[in-house]
């Protein structure tokens, strides 16, 4: 049986503990700001995503290197909240 609240609990928590404080930055926000209204598909492209490399992560973030091609659409709008978080502070 799926605990889909236990679920996104750890999803939550990994967001914020990965080791690399800038990307725990903007994945533990984006996750605050997300998980909950996430379909069950796309929380488990977040998931696998979790399981990349952060500086893997960092270079799609920065635009650096492209996205694995599961996670092109997922990197896209974390930019997109990303930028929005930078330009209202």
């Amino acid at each position: 049986m799926f605990d889909r609240e236990k679920y996104i609990k750890r999803l939550r928590y990994q967001s914020w503990h990965r080791g690399c404080k800038e990307t725990d930055d903007i994945l533990g926000a984006y996750a605050d700001a997300h998980l909950e209204a996430m379909s069950d598909e796309n929380l488990k492209v977040f998931n696998a995503l979790l399981d990349e490399d952060d500086g893997e992560i960092w270079h799609w973030l920065l635009g650096q290197a492209p996205a694995h091609t599961p996670y092109v659409a997922l990197i896209a709008e974390i930019q997109q909240f990303q930028m929005a978080r930078v330009t209202r502070t």
